[in-house]
C-alpha cells in the first residue's frame, strides 16, 4: 500500500529545487494531503494540528500528535517524528515545531506554506516560529499537477473498483425488478455502493490508508437528478425516472471518479435527446484533453457541444478538475484557469446537462493526459443502451 522509497526522494529533491528558485529555507506542510504526498503518512484532520517541516537542506521532520505514534510507524513512515500530547496542550503543536527547529542545523528564516493554511494556524505558527517569516507558495502544489510514475497504479486500482461501484448500483436495481419486490430508494443505493466500495478496498490491502474517504458517492434519480450536488434522499426509484450514480473511490488516496446515468424502463425521446447530447459532450470534450491545451480551452470545446444542440441553458457548471490526493484539486477545467495541459495531468471529464422539474443527465470519466492523447482510467460503458435498465413492472 506504501508507495516506493525512490517516489519519496524523487519527489523532495524536487521540493528542494523548487524551494531553492524561490529562496525559501523550508516548506511546512499542514493539511493531510500534502502532508501524505511528501511523506507518505495518512491522517485524518481533526482539531490536533501535523505539521511536516521540509527543510531545502537537511531531514524532514514530522510534528503529530502523541496519539498517532504507533499509526505512524505502522505506515512504515522513514520521517524522524516528535510529538505533543494534546491539543490544546499544556506545550502546544506549535511549540514543539519551533523547539524542533531550533536545534543546530542554521537558523530558519523563510518558511513556505500552502495558501489553504488557515488564519488561525498562520498566527499561532507565527508567534510560535520567531525570527522566521511564513510565505504562501505554490512549490508543492506546482509538483503535485502532474502524477508520478509510481502514482497512476494507484488511480488505476482505485479506477477499477469504481467502475465496479457503478455495476453493484445497477445489480441492486435488477434484483429488485427481478424479485417483484419495491424498487430501493436513493439512500439504499448510496449505502450499497459504499459499503461495496470499501468492502473491496479491504479485501485487497492489508493496511488500508486515506485522508479523507475510501468510497463515496451521490445517488439521485428522477427531479432530484437535476440538482448536481443534491445528497441521496428517501425518495424510492420509479419506473421511468432517470438516474445518476456519482462515484468515487481511492486507493492510498489517490483518487477517481466515475460517474453514469441510467434510465430506469424504456427511454423517452426527451430522455434520449438530453443523453445523446451529453454523451457526446463528454466524449468531445475528453478528446480535447491533449498535452498543450489550455484547460479554458478544453472546457469551451466541451461545454459548447452542449450550447450547439440548445441547451446552453441548463448547464450547471465546468467540464472537470484535476484528481490526485484530493478528490477535487488543481487544475480546473474551466474557462478562468488558463493552466496549459501537461502529461501526467489527472482530469475529471463531466459535462452535465440539468433540466429542472425533470432530470439531469451526467457522465463523467478520470482521464489521464499523455504525450499520446488522453486515456480514460474509467471505464465502464457510456452508451445508452448499455445504461438502460429494462425489466419494469
Amino acid at each position: 500500500m506504501r508507495l516506493p522509497d525512490s517516489f519519496y526522494t524523487s519527489v523532495r529533491a524536487r521540493l528542494a529545487e523548487a524551494l531553492d528558485e524561490r529562496g525559501l529555507d523550508g516548506f511546512l506542510a499542514t493539511s493531510p494531503p500534502d502532508v501524505a504526498f511528501l511523506s507518505g503518512f495518512f491522517y485524518i484532520a481533526t482539531e490536533r494540528p501535523v505539521y511536516l517541516w521540509m527543510p531545502r537542506e537537511g531531514d524532514p521532520l514530522l510534528v503529530i500528535p502523541r496519539l498517532d505514534e504507533e499509526y505512524a510507524a505502522q505506515q512504515g513512515v522513514q520521517i524522524t517524528t516528535v510529538s505533543y500530547f494534546e491539543y490544546p496542550g499544556v506545550v502546544s503543536a506549535e511549540e514543539t515545531l519551533a523547539s524542533a527547529l531550533s536545534r543546530p542545523g542554521g537558523p530558519v528564516r523563510r518558511i513556505g506554506v500552502s495558501a489553504g493554511l488557515s488564519v488561525g494556524a498562520f498566527r499561532a505558527l507565527s508567534r510560535a516560529i520567531a525570527g522566521a517569516e511564513l510565505e504562501t507558495t505554490d512549490a508543492v502544489a506546482q509538483l503535485r499537477l502532474c502524477k508520478f510514475p509510481e502514482e497512476i497504479p494507484f488511480h488505476e486500482a482505485a479506477a477499477r473498483i469504481c467502475d465496479e461501484m457503478l455495476g453493484a448500483g445497477r445489480a441492486l436495481i435488477e434484483d429488485a425488478l427481478a424479485s417483484g419486490g419495491p424498487l430501493p430508494r436513493e439512500d439504499e443505493i448510496a449505502r450499497h455502493v459504499i459499503g461495496y466500495g470499501t468492502d473491496q478496498m479491504y479485501a485487497h490491502y492489508d493496511l488500508v490508508v486515506y485522508t479523507t474517504k475510501l468510497a463515496g458517492g451521490l445517488v439521485y434519480a428522477g427531479p432530484n437528478s437535476a440538482l448536481p450536488h443534491g445528497l441521496p434522499t428517501r425518495r424510492r426509484i420509479q419506473p421511468g425516472d432517470t438516474l445518476i450514480l456519482s462515484l468515487g473511490a481511492a486507493v492510498a488516496s489517490r483518487f477517481v471518479e466515475s460517474e453514469r446515468t441510467f434510465i430506469v424502463g424504456e427511454p423517452t425521446a426527451e430522455q434520449v435527446r438530453y443523453y445523446e447530447a451529453d454523451r457526446e459532450a463528454q466524449e468531445v470534450g475528453t478528446q480535447a484533453m491533449l498535452a498543450g491545451r489550455t484547460c479554458a480551452e478544453v472546457n469551451r470545446i466541451c461545454l459548447d457541444v452542449l450550447r450547439e444542440h440548445g441547451l446552453g441553458d441548463y448547464i450547471r457548471h465546468r467540464q472537470g478538475h484535476g484528481i490526485g490526493l484530493q478528490n477535487h484539486e488543481a487544475p480546473w477545467v474551466e474557462d478562468g484557469d488558463d493552466t496549459v495541459l501537461a502529461p501526467g495531468m489527472l482530469l475529471s471529464s463531466e459535462p452535465g446537462v440539468y433540466v429542472p422539474g425533470h432530470a439531469g443527465y451526467r457522465i463523467s470519466d478520470t482521464v489521464l493526459v499523455q504525450e499520446s492523447g488522453p486515456r480514460r482510467l474509467t471505464s465502464y460503458p457510456r452508451d445508452l443502451e448499455s445504461n438502460v435498465i429494462q425489466g419494469v413492472r
